[in-house]
Parts: structure tokens; C-alpha cells; sequence
């Protein structure tokens, strides 16, 4: 017991650098607050795509997005083909995911701030294999942003398999934001890329 207070002594900073780690390692919730601080430095911040003239030949920016159903918690399918005229923010995510919980508080601001505004639609798409531990989540944080599952499958222009994935369509159902991995979305400069979709 003495040899282990004496290498404690000279070792403590290791020791807690390694409970740290190990804490790192087997919590969600741990992992999802690190990275939570890294995003809140806008390292990992997308941008929405300026509208394309396209007058430029070949140029595929602002693509026309593909339909996607989706399921609300009574059953309601929305569909993407349904939205124009909207500003429509989609979020895949699941309870699992560290980079998604590191996000989300920003999306509950950013949900929050427009949720009143009727030309802005949030679809935030569980990808749980259980609905139930997604929705348990929400209700466990005390998050009030949709909680939607997909329909039927999710096309390719939309996910292509990497949680968080966020996707942003304008008024003519273009996508205009593509993001894979965590951002914080609830930065001044993110709504007034949403305000200028909403002019446009």
C-alpha cells in the first residue's frame, strides 16, 4: 500500500489522466461533453451553399433533392416533395452517438429560435434500432425538437451512412448544406445563412 500512495505522489497527474480516459472511453455522455467543447471553437462548422446561377454547363450544385418520408410519434408521414416554399433543416442522429449528443443542445437552440417561424420545418430523424431509446433520450434531456423515424429507406443524397449527418433544403427543395460529422448550430452566422434562405 506504501509503494502505491509513493507512485501515486509522483504520478498523479497520469493517474488522473488515465481515469479520464477510461471515462472517456465507457461514457456516452462524457464523450458527448468533449466534444461538445471542441465544436463550440466553429472547427467543425459547415456552411449553406450560395444559390447557383446555373448558367455554369455541367454544374450540379443545389441539386433538386429526391422525396424521403418520414413518421411522426402519431403517425403522420411527412414528405420532402411536400416542403417547398419551406426552409427545411434535416438531422440524422442516434441516442448512441457521442458526436450527435455533442450537437444536439445546439439544434434544441437553433429549433428553439425558429420553431414559431412556419416557413422553417425541422425533421430530426432517429436512426435507433429501438425508437424507443431515441425517444427515451429527448425525454431524458428534456429536448422538444420533432421526433421523426424514417419511413421507408433513406436515399443516397440524404445519408450515406456517418452520424450526425445534417442536410438543409431551400424553398425549391435544393440541397443547399451537406454536412457529415458534428457542428454547432446555433451560431449567429449559421441563422443568417437560414435568414437569407428564408428571402431568397
Amino acid at each position: 500500500m506504501d509503494k502505491l500512495k509513493q507512485w501515486f505522489k509522483k504520478n498523479w497527474s497520469t493517474a488522473i489522466l488515465g481515469v479520464l480516459f477510461v471515462v472517456l472511453l465507457v461514457s456516452p455522455n462524457a464523450k458527448a461533453w468533449l466534444m461538445r467543447q471542441a465544436i463550440s471553437t466553429g472547427l467543425f462548422n459547415s456552411k449553406i451553399e450560395e444559390k447557383s446561377s446555373g448558367k455554369q454547363q455541367g454544374e450540379n450544385k443545389n441539386s433538386p433533392s429526391v422525396n424521403f418520408s418520414v413518421r411522426d410519434e402519431k403517425g403522420k408521414i411527412i414528405n420532402t416533395s411536400e416542403l417547398k416554399d419551406k426552409v427545411v433543416f434535416i438531422n440524422f442522429w442516434a441516442s448512441w452517438c457521442p458526436p450527435c449528443r455533442a450537437e444536439f443542445p445546439s439544434i434544441q437552440e437553433f429549433y428553439t429560435k425558429y420553431q414559431s417561424n412556419a416557413d422553417v420545418v425541422f425533421l430530426t430523424i432517429n436512426l435507433d434500432d429501438e425508437a424507443s431509446s431515441g425517444k427515451a433520450y429527448l425525454d431524458k434531456e428534456k429536448f422538444t425538437v420533432p421526433f421523426l423515424v424514417p419511413k421507408d429507406n433513406i436515399p443516397s443524397e440524404y445519408f450515406s451512412g456517418s452520424l450526425p449527418t445534417t442536410v438543409v433544403l431551400d424553398k425549391n427543395g435544393k440541397i443547399r448544406l451537406h454536412h457529415s460529422g458534428m457542428a454547432d448550430y446555433s451560431k449567429d452566422s449559421f441563422y443568417q445563412e437560414i435568414d437569407q434562405l428564408l428571402k431568397e
